[in-house]
């Protein structure tokens, strides 16, 4: 008997209509990951003035980006792993990479949603309009920023594999970079731990955010930014993916 497998086209478009639907299903976590961004964008209004409509954009931003790769992706990969999903697609004539190339993508769609909605908050309610360059620019520096978090959720899932474990851990970790973020970013800290945070992960996200959304003012910090959030991306990805197991078994 001849078997038939399917083309890598039609498999891509299955898993993701799958994956678009669980997301939908689960649509009050999504409300849960740009409530955060928004109520910066509410509450950093008075900051406008002062420091600037992008300070309190990229800022919003990356706490939505934290929370997409810590909150939203981590639990999702850690519950379908231990529910067997994974398991029973790997047995599955389908190309190991489709799997996770899915999920990423409509964590990447996430991450668009989420700049677009911080866009149109601090334009409706901070008044800050930004030049066309820049709000395309941001885009680019969103998917570039959210890559370090997927790549930091795909680690804390590859080395933890109990579920709750998982959630636990990525709930500390979140809380770990809005606390050490924001406040250290507002120099509530001191100068010398302010100076520390912007070369985290957090600090290398939010200025390369910053400058994407005035892209007259990137300079060499700006490059170097981008530069160590590439590698922190590439870090994390690598020991996410050399530890990830496909079964908690």
């Amino acid at each position: 008997m001849e078997i038939t497998i399917p083309k890598t086209s039609a498999v891509m478009a299955a898993l993701l209509k799958a994956d678009y639907t669980t997301l939908w299903r689960n649509r009050r976590a999504v409300i849960m990951v740009v409530l955060v961004p928004m109520i910066i964008v509410f509450s950093w209004k008075s900051l406008v003035a002062t420091a600037g409509g992008a300070f309190v954009l990229s800022n919003a931003i990356t706490l939505g980006l934290v929370a997409i790769g810590l909150m939203g992706y981590t639990n999702s990969i850690a519950r379908d792993r231990d529910k067997g999903v994974f398991q029973r697609l790997r047995v599955s004539p389908l190309p190991l990479w489709t799997i996770m190339a899915s999920r990423l993508i409509v964590q990447l769609s996430l991450i668009l949603l989420l700049t677009i909605i911080v866009f149109i908050s601090g334009y409706n309610f901070d008044h800050i309009l930004m030049s066309p360059g820049g709000y395309i620019a941001t885009f680019l520096a969103s998917i570039i920023g959210g890559a370090v978090y997927l790549g930091l959720g795909q680690a804390i899932v590859g080395r933890i594999q109990n579920p709750e474990t998982v959630n636990s851990t990525a709930r500390l970790i979140y809380f770990a970079f809005i606390m050490v973020g924001m406040f250290g970013e507002l120099g509530v800290l001191g100068d010398k731990f302010k100076n520390a945070v912007e070369w985290t992960p957090y600090g290398t996200v939010k200025t390369m955010l910053a400058a994407s959304l005035e892209p007259s003012k990137w300079n060499m910090h700006t490059t170097e930014s981008l530069l160590l959030t590439i590698g922190y991306t590439i870090v994390f990805a690598t020991l996410g993916i050399k530890w990830f197991k496909w079964s908690t078994k």
